[in-house]
């Protein structure tokens, strides 16, 4: 056993980015890690790791004068002890570490197509650098490394290669399919296509990131694989970027990168993401942690080779072959705990972390058995993931004991394959086929990432709005899960804190949309109740051909999927209920005018009048009426002038083109005259079912106001000019209206509110936001509405959205203030 120094660990950070440990690790012959073969290295003092930035003002090692001819032996040093490769083949000095690389990670790669590849990059990318200065090739070669490490094919180390030279070079798909085949260029076309994004705001280019990477990951996993590479590479040298877009490409990575690389099983992958990204957002706050693992690492060597050494015997003592290692404890990990959970240092620490690998399935349950005899488990921290896996593929028994001094260790066991996946995750696919005599893939292994990637799918093409998909995928990348029964005894995953209404949107949508109840454990349960691992679920559903989910659920789902299925009937619903409406409107219209109105429904020239008026389809324009965005009489009035020669009855003419819009003084009728200028007053703005009086003005007609205007106790003082006025409900004009919601404050409150007033096709005059200390906001809107009975479904509307309390017309009063600024 050897007891490896911290200052054989860099951090996955920028002193080198490729060690597969980190300071807090014991090993025992272990399996080889990601870190690059020592003899690939310059052993020159001041070289750079591969991979490792190199600062703007030094040249790359390859023109440095004494640097190239030891990297040239050492590497060809290397490469004579390897079996199968020629040596006669020329390999160009900068991808020889490379090609050690693959020779012992992916030996069934096509050297001479890699080669090729780098020529054609190393061409196209001729003059281009990278702001260390380094050639622009080195970082194409670090993408493909790392991607070698992971033991790619062939397809993907060419298109690691080439990865940029559609985007950054006159090359273009058809070029690189020409000489590297169609699988190679799908792979760069599919990357290209991810860097090729432009939206407005941060949020819809991550969602949209998001989007491609899925569809893509469809299409082809390598083109993920390729990206989380690119991107992995892009962190080891962001020093060299400035400042701001550092901070940037750090929290897309954290936000994003990482938790796809969790949700893949790449936990090398993630890992480093995660701890560069800290590394760069919180260099001091890194560097604090960093600094008090290396004060504690003496001690805690010491105790792990006291319990390393004991494990091993007992193992052997029973005949099981095992590999031990110290399981690392990485900086944002430590981070994360001492910040989220609110832990102690010492706490995360000093809780030793063992993994033992063993050759067989049978093998871990008999380790486990040993260690629970030497040391006594911790009761409820047993949990086997070997019967019921994760989410991305990973299997492990863990559990918990009391080790000697009575300090608590977590162990993990697994086989070799397991570890395999649980290092590399997706990748561990085409690290499987690299293998000689390699184990089949189980089918429940495909078929678990086949699901995960339907559902993610399936929300992605369902939900359209960019913020609310990247919060159901944030939770969906780093969500625990909680392991269930189906009534056939098979194991279904959902996330933590799912219900019976998860489990049902899980099994399928319909299932979900019928439910009515649910059986756990032979029990009925309310649909709220949260599941345990183990629980078995029955769902019962209603036959009736009405039956649909309950708007309830979404204040308890806890799956993303669920919650999409939900928010995805009820748009559906409304849109046929108001198709629906609409459509029974314009019925009962053209009814009213005596018109032949089951003909002219179903004529042609009906949906000429949706075109015409603007609207996709006749569904739209019947969803219009519903949704009163234009009246039912407006659209007969349309229709009967496009089929007047051949429905006599109908004499409504069409409105004539040049008549100018109504105006809302049109709606009141002025008691004992008919012909005098009248004008509503924007004191308080009058709409129909308000109480009115009419005051003649001086030269301006007949001004109206509401009984309860500020201003009405003045007009009063003056009997003489006050005139009585009424409502004419036949008249159709637009009023002003204004109205005051409060909400609590949140991002994009103001978008989500004009979205909803848009949607429903008002036009908005003016809008005034204001917050207070408590983050209580008020908004105010000033919009034109057609028809004043509508206002009541504006209000509904708006008090649906999100954080919004309250929303009432604003009506000015003479002796009470308002809350908020006077507009």
């Amino acid at each position: 056993m050897v007891i490896r120094s911290p200052d054989d660990f860099p951090p996955a950070g920028l002193e080198g980015p490729t060690s597969g440990q980190d300071p807090v690790t014991t090993t025992q012959a272990p399996e080889r890690s990601l870190e690059q073969p020592d003899v690939a290295r310059d052993e020159s003092p001041d070289a750079p790791e591969p991979g490792e930035p190199v600062d703007a003002d030094v040249q790359p090692r390859e023109t440095r004068a004494g640097a190239s001819r030891p990297l040239q032996t050492g590497v060809r040093a290397v490469l004579a002890r390897l079996p199968g490769l020629d040596l006669g083949m020329q390999i160009p000095q900068r991808l020889q570490p490379l090609v050690v690389t693959l020779k012992r990670d992916s030996p069934r790669v096509d050297l001479k197509a890699v080669v090729r590849a780098y020529e054609v990059s190393d061409a196209a990318h001729a003059g281009q650098k990278r702001l260390s200065g380094e050639p622009y090739i080195i970082h194409p070669i670090g993408v493909a490394d790392l991607l070698a490490q992971l033991g790619m094919d062939t397809a993907t180390i060419v298109a690691a290669l080439l990865h940029d030279v559609v985007e950054d070079t006159e090359m273009s798909v058809a070029d690189v399919a020409a000489a590297f085949g169609d699988e190679a260029a799908a792979l760069v076309d599919g990357v290209t296509k991810l860097d090729r994004i432009k939206v407005s705001s941060k949020e819809e280019q991550q969602a949209e990131s998001l989007r491609k990477m899925l569809i893509a990951m469809a299409s082809d996993a390598r083109v993920l694989l390729i990206k989380l590479a690119d991107r992995l590479h892009n962190m080891m040298t962001i020093h060299h970027l400035p400042r701001p877009k550092q901070q940037r490409i750090a929290e897309e990575t954290l936000s994003i990168y990482a938790p796809l690389a969790h949700r893949l099983g790449m936990q090398n992958f993630k890992w480093r993401l995660e701890d560069l990204s800290f590394q760069t957002l919180h260099s001091k706050r890194y560097d604090e942690i960093k600094s008090m693992v290396l004060d504690r690492q003496p001690q805690r060597d010491r105790y792990l080779e006291l319990v390393v050494r004991e494990l091993e015997e007992h193992l052997r003592s029973v005949k099981i072959r095992s590999e031990i290692t110290g399981r690392p404890k990485h900086y944002y990990s430590i981070y994360d705990k001492m910040v989220v959970r609110g832990k102690e240092f010492e706490e995360i620490f000093d809780l030793v972390g063992l993994r033992v690998i063993v050759d067989s399935v049978k093998d871990c349950y008999a380790a486990l058995g040993t260690l629970h005899s030497m040391w006594r488990p911790i009761p409820g921290r047993f949990k086997d993931y070997i019967a019921m896996p994760k989410f991305n593929l990973y299997q492990s028994l863990h559990t918990s004991v009391v080790g000697p001094e009575g300090k608590p260790i977590e162990v993990q066991i697994r086989t070799r394959a397991m570890h395999r996946t649980a290092e590399y995750g997706i990748a561990a696919h085409w690290k499987y086929k690299q293998m000689r005599n390699a184990p089949p893939r189980s089918t429940r292994d495909e078929a678990a990432e086949a699901q995960w990637l339907s559902q993610m799918l399936d929300m992605q093409s369902t939900t359209a709005d960019s913020g609310e998909f990247l919060r159901n995928m944030r939770l969906d990348l780093y969500a625990d899960e909680v392991f269930v029964f189906t009534p056939k005894g098979d194991v279904m995953a959902l996330p933590r804190g799912s219900t019976p209404v998860d489990f049902a949107y899980a099994v399928h949508t319909e299932v979900g949309h019928r439910t009515i109840g649910a059986r756990v454990n032979e029990r009925l349960v309310a649909l709220e109740y949260e599941l345990r691992n183990g629980d078995k679920v029955e769902i019962l559903t209603s036959k009736a051909s009405d039956a649909g989910p309950s708007r309830d659920w979404l204040e308890f789902v806890g799956s993303s999927r669920a919650r999409s299925k939900i928010k995805g009937w009820f748009s559906r619903e409304r849109r046929s209920d108001a198709i629906e409406k609409g459509r029974e409107e314009l019925q009962r219209t053209l009814a009213k005018q005596g018109a032949g109105w089951k003909r002219m429904m179903a004529a042609p020239e009906l949906k000429a009048v949706a075109e015409q008026m603007n609207y996709q389809n006749l569904d739209a324009l019947l969803r219009a009426i519903g949704e009163h965005h234009i009246s039912a009489h407006t659209v007969a009035q349309q229709l009967s002038g496009r089929i007047a020669d051949e429905v006599e009855e109908i004499e409504i003419p069409p409105p004539p083109v040049t008549q100018p819009p109504p105006r809302p003084s049109e709606a009141v009728v002025v008691e004992g005259t008919s012909d005098v200028w009248v004008t509503l007053a924007r004191c308080c703005t009058p709409v129909p079912g308000d109480e009115i009086l009419g005051f003649v003005t001086r030269g301006r007609g007949v001004s109206v106001h509401r009984t309860d205007c500020p201003n009405a106790a003045d007009l009063q003082r003056d009997p003489e000019r006050l005139i009585q006025v009424r409502w004419d409900a036949t008249a159709p004009a637009t009023f002003r209206v204004t109205v005051q919601v409060e909400a609590l404050d949140r991002k994009h409150l103001l978008r989500d509110i004009t979205t909803v007033l848009g949607d429903l096709a008002l036009n908005i005059l003016s809008a005034q936001v204001t917050t207070q200390r408590d983050r209580i906001a008020y908004l105010r809107f000033t919009f034109e509405l057609a028809e004043i009975g509508h206002l009541d479904h504006v209000l509904a509307q708006i008090r649906r959205i999100e954080a919004v309390y309250d929303c009432y017309r604003v009506v000015p009063r003479p002796a009470k203030t308002t809350n908020t600024p006077q507009s």
